[in-house]
């Protein structure tokens, strides 16, 4: 684990080396594996695709407790929320806009933490001829009674993640609990098919921008805004903040700076920016132009909290990779690790100095030169697989081409407060030490 002092004015970060409880080298491979794997179908869906809750009170925000989702066996991040009468850890996903969980009765789930959600009384299928089945893209029509779902004619839904995890079931509205609140008639997926690698997750709590994303569900209640601060370690615990407490700042009082969210109705899930360029260690290095590599897609970058490692465009990474291993002196080589091919051997190091790492994004709202700089955390620089540091990597990864999406992943959104407004279409951030 890492604590660090940033010196922006060096264009270094210096960091202190503690050994804390780690994971496994097999458990953490297969993390990324998944996460290589969520990438390759975040791809697949950009390149294919080129009802609103009751409120039940009138409170405009609420706040629930982020955390990490290690001692689950996964790298993302961990809520805990309520259906119906019980409460349940689920993965935070802006990525995905169905909420969903593994339900009773299951033919096939994987395990979890928690019980198993059992329908309630309050628990209400939606029929699989109504208009709300019928207008809800997650939708695949009638289920049978069979072992994918609970009652024949019911709306049911199928989806798949690209890795071999995948979730089958009704679609049902219960009411969801979050912190202090509640929305009744939330419709979300009880899952009774399901496997992959969730962890011991109890499902999903999707927060993407489309039908029927808690986003959208809630719009009236939130106003289309959210925010989350991801901890850098086990032992802390951040949150997710529904509506919008912070007017200009975050808890610590530093403003927030606002990217621009790009408008594409071909993929209405994802949170898009605009990447112009990444700085590594006050040298900044420009991303290529669309013209340069012959693409549309370059710069289009995805903001996502279910991808672990950032991934560059192969031409970007290379150079932004580079910059970082001449700045990086005196530090020895190390073998790759997973998806991570630039490691540094530092366990014969109390401390050790590395570059800085910026996003540059595009941003139409008061930002000097037309971009504002995300400060990627110390935690989120080097991805520590040993608890000795004989493995430490460059926690960014290469695409496979320049034409896919990049995506700046949680691993780097680390100790950020980073808010989402989709009403006025775009996404700031502030730094916070997550509390």
């Amino acid at each position: 684990s890492w604590s660090g002092v940033r010196r922006e004015s060096e264009g270094a970060i210096f960091l202190e080396l503690k050994k804390l409880r780690h994971w496994n080298q097999k458990g953490q491979n297969r993390a990324l594996e998944f996460d290589a794997a969520r990438v390759l179908f975040l791809q697949n869906t950009l390149r294919e695709n080129g009802g609103q809750g009751t409120l039940v009170d009138s409170s405009k925000e609420t706040r629930i407790p982020l955390t990490s989702g290690r001692k689950l066996d996964t790298l993302n991040y961990v809520a805990r929320i309520g259906i119906g009468k019980q409460e349940m850890n689920v993965l935070v996903d802006t990525g995905s806009d169905l909420t969903w969980v593994q339900c009773s009765p299951c033919s096939n789930c994987y395990q979890q933490m928690d019980s198993l959600y059992s329908p309630s009384s309050s628990y209400i299928p939606i029929p699989c001829n109504s208009s709300s089945c019928g207008s809800l893209q997650i939708s695949s029509g009638c289920a049978s009674a069979t072992a994918t779902s609970s009652a024949a004619g019911t709306c049911s839904y199928d989806v798949s993640y690209g890795d071999g995890s995948s979730t089958h079931g009704d679609i049902a509205t219960d009411t969801l609990t979050l912190g202090t609140d509640t929305i009744g008639d939330f419709i979300f997926g009880c899952g009774h098919n399901n496997r992959g690698l969730f962890g011991g997750a109890a499902g999903l709590l999707g927060l993407g921008r489309g039908s029927p994303s808690l986003t959208f569900q809630a719009f009236n209640r939130y106003n289309g805004v959210f925010s989350y601060c991801l901890p850098s370690s086990q032992e802390t615990t951040g949150s997710l903040v529904l509506g919008d407490p912070f007017s200009t700042s975050g808890y610590n009082s530093t403003a927030f700076i606002y990217a621009s969210m790009i408008q594409d109705p071909q993929v209405p899930t994802y949170y898009l920016l605009n990447l112009t360029g990444v700085s590594v260690g006050g040298v900044y290095i420009s991303a290529p132009s669309s013209s340069t590599l012959g693409t549309a897609s370059s710069g289009r970058t995805l903001i996502d909290s279910g991808t672990v490692i950032t991934r560059l465009g192969p031409s970007l990474y290379k150079a932004v990779r580079d910059e970082f291993v001449k700045q990086a002196i005196g530090l020895p080589p190390a073998s790759s690790f997973s998806i991570l091919d630039t490691c540094f051997n530092l366990s014969g190091f109390a401390a050790v100095n590395i570059p800085t790492l910026q996003f540059h994004l595009s941003s139409s709202h008061g930002a000097p030169g037309g971009d504002v700089q995300m400060s990627v955390d110390s935690s989120g620089i080097l991805y520590v697989v040993n608890n000795d540091a004989s493995q430490a990597c460059l926690a960014l990864a290469s695409l496979q081409s320049e034409s896919e999406y990049q995506i700046i992943g949680n691993y780097q959104q680390q100790n950020l407060r980073i808010i989402y407004d989709v009403k006025e279409s775009k996404v700031g951030f502030a730094p916070e030490t997550c509390r």
